[in-house]
């Protein structure tokens, strides 16, 4: 059986159903394919910011997603061995509070806000093949159902939205032109909240080399995140529970918060998820989401930048579906412009997600930001990219914290001077990634692609893999 639209998107969850509802809402016929069936889970962090509602907002899917229930997080805030910086988020686009949305609920939503906006979605539907004419352009794809049928549909564009196992990505042959293998690994659990009191704040700790968080999410429930350096990935591995609760235990105030809930799932572990940017575009093809770019989960920007860049996929090519040339130079253009806004976050998680312990500048400049009106929300100007890190935590600063770590006698000097050097070193490679971005991601764009072969082509990845932490 062979169809025709104007786009397939390959996977429906947050980037497909963003570039879906753009694209029908101007008029375009697009068919959405995912193996999973909705409502359904995927391995997420799943943590709202401001600038998460204002993406929701601008595809019509906020009220659909405010019915779920999820308590607002009107504060939060950031802790260290005795010292908190708690206080309201930065407001966004006249949105002021973050949430924690569990993925079943929140891609169902997004689901049916793209189906009301006349998007066509198809569950248990897996993607096996790319269609391409005879100069290799991509043309369509073949599929399957659970049902063991199988079909083709032509389109002008081919969106693979599939995650970071991307079945769309590999069949093109595209790769990684920038890549950060993960530090820290990520497991967490949901727990029934028995402290309705404070379920407006999400908090983060970093104890010695631990990085732990809570975030209260819808169903009464929260999730209680952890992410330890992969060096204890073998605990995890034994007896994930054990290494799960002996985490807690070592927390004293993540311990408390704790107090009284009772965790009512398994304990859910990512061991590798490194980041990257890969190439993006080609003719008749596009990624969007995890598919075309990751970054470390530490910062819980991925739905975000999921919803917002599969939205300005939408938006690009939508006037151009009927003008191959100008459709691949659209998408040139819209991966451009990814990679421009996300790059400095890119950056600022991979270096948040190393598995440091807490070093004697940062605990300085916890006190500073928790002893000042306003401090936290500095932070979370950074986090609803509003402000970038290099202004918030700017040179000046750095030279007051590295001070205030000088005066203090419970530092080791030795120390001090290790974690300065160790900091300038990183920041020289963290500008010298910059200067080659651009002549990396060109160069990876010269270099042929190499789809597999006609006998890779016939194996079906049965784990399509975490996507949009």
């Amino acid at each position: 059986m062979t169809e025709h639209t104007d786009v397939v998107i390959v996977g429906s969850r947050c980037a497909g159903s963003a570039a879906a509802i753009a694209l029908a809402r101007r008029g375009r016929s697009v068919v959405a394919l995912d193996s999973a069936t909705f409502p359904s889970d995927t391995l997420s962090t799943h943590l709202f910011f401001t600038h998460h509602w204002a993406e929701l907002e601008r595809i019509g899917a906020t009220s659909r997603v405010l019915e779920l229930g999820a308590p607002l997080h009107t504060s939060a805030g950031l802790g260290a061995p005795g010292v908190e910086s708690v206080g309201p988020s930065s407001t966004y686009e006249g949105f002021a509070a973050g949430a924690c949305i569990r993925r079943p609920g929140l891609d169902l939503a997004l689901v049916e806000t793209a189906r009301a906006a006349g998007a066509e979605v198809r569950e248990h539907v897996r993607v096996t093949d790319l269609l391409r004419d005879s100069a290799g352009r991509v043309t369509g794809v073949r599929y399957r159902r659970r049902t063991g049928e199988t079909g083709e549909i032509t389109a002008k564009l081919v969106i693979g939205a599939d995650g970071r196992r991307s079945t769309v990505a590999r069949l093109v042959g595209t790769r990684a032109h920038h890549s950060w293998d993960n530090q820290r690994m990520m497991a967490y659990a949901y727990y029934e909240d028995a402290h309705p009191d404070r379920r407006h704040v999400a908090m983060q700790w970093r104890y010695d080399d631990d990085l732990v968080t809570v975030f209260p999410c819808d169903g009464g429930q929260l999730v209680a995140l952890q992410m330890p350096p992969v060096r204890r990935a073998d605990e995890y591995r034994a007896d994930r529970v054990a290494a799960y609760e002996a985490t807690i235990d070592r927390i004293p105030p993540y311990a408390e918060r704790l107090r009284g809930c009772t965790r009512v799932s398994n304990v859910l572990v990512s061991y590798n998820h490194p980041s990257y940017f890969r190439h993006s575009h080609g003719p008749g093809w596009a990624l969007a989401g995890d598919a075309g770019h990751f970054k470390d989960p530490v910062t819980a920007q991925g739905i975000r930048d999921a919803l917002r860049f599969g939205r300005l996929l939408g938006e690009a090519v939508a006037p151009w579906l009927d003008e191959p040339d100008q459709l691949d130079r659209a998408v040139a253009r819209w991966e451009f412009d990814r990679d421009a806004q996300c790059l400095p976050m890119y950056q600022w998680a991979n270096s948040l997600g190393r598995d440091d312990t807490v070093s004697p500048i940062e605990f300085a400049a916890y006190r500073w930001f928790a002893a000042r009106a306003g401090g936290f929300t500095q932070i979370a100007d950074v986090f609803n990219r509003i402000a970038s890190p290099q202004k918030v935590f700017s040179p000046g600063r750095l030279v007051r914290w590295t001070a205030a770590a000088v005066r203090d006698p419970g530092v080791d000097n030795d120390e001090l001077w290790r974690t300065l050097r160790r900091d300038l070193r990183r920041e020289l490679e963290r500008m010298a990634e910059q200067r080659m971005f651009a002549r990396r991601r060109k160069a990876s764009a010269r270099q042929p692609l190499t789809p597999p072969s006609s006998t890779e082509k016939e194996v079906v990845d049965a784990a399509p893999g975490p996507r949009s932490a």
